[in-house]
């Protein structure tokens, strides 16, 4: 079992965080901060495995955070997760030594798919007994690492045909919702969601959340 420590200053966000933790098998949360101080205080007494970490705190920077933990020798994993967009921001979490990078908001899946992949690294490093060339690129995200693709297996009701014409409506507009790439595609919204949020499990297409009056919209790329 991993523990996590989640540090965000919106208490709901937070738990929400802290929610979607727990669901994924073999990560359980530890604690919760909201400051930059708290989480630095928290790293240090509870010793986590991994800190799911805000860019936006009240009295620091999450990258200042995270240049404190490294400064005194601290590995702990980290992943940032923010709202934060900037290719500044994005260099500084990378430099630091950041897992990942996790862009606000999100939905569980794309969560669970970072907490799984921080795991599977963590594995590696422990278990193997040497390093050879297969397990340094997948170590280091390289193309070689990836395995030939196999033909998708759609779900139950949903064609591939149909599929490859949601994706290409998907890439020619930029940006959709449902209602968009069902006229686009000549499909019925219904049928158009099922494809998209098929898509959005396997990480073909991205979510944003659209807020405005009443519920957020979502729009797919």
């Amino acid at each position: 079992m991993r523990d996590v420590l989640v540090v965000d200053d919106d208490f709901m966000v937070a738990e929400i965080h802290r929610k979607f933790v727990d669901r994924v098998e073999g990560f359980t949360t530890v604690a919760a901060a909201r400051t930059g101080a708290e989480a630095l205080e928290m790293a240090a007494a509870l010793e986590p495995d991994l800190i799911l970490l805000d860019v936006y705190l009240p009295d620091m920077t999450g990258l200042e955070v995270l240049q404190r933990l490294r400064s005194t020798g601290d590995r702990i994993g980290v992943i940032m997760i923010t709202a934060a967009r900037e290719l500044d921001t994005v260099s500084g979490a990378l430099d630091g030594g950041a897992a990942d990078y996790l862009i606000k908001p999100f939905e569980f899946p794309q969560l669970r798919a970072k907490l799984e992949a921080f795991a599977a690294r963590a594995e590696a490093l422990t278990s193997a007994t040497g390093a050879d060339q297969s397990l340094i690129d997948s170590l280091f995200g390289s193309p070689g690492a990836q395995p030939p693709a196999e033909p998708e297996a759609l779900p139950k009701g949903l064609g591939a045909v149909t599929g490859q014409l949601v994706l290409d409506a998907v890439r020619g507009a930029g940006e959709v919702s449902a209602a968009e790439c069902a006229e686009l595609v000549g499909i019925s919204r219904v049928s158009a969601r099922r494809y998209l949020e098929h898509y959005l499990n396997t990480g073909a297409v991205e979510l944003r959340l659209q807020y405005g009056a009443g519920r957020p919209e979502r729009r797919y790329r």
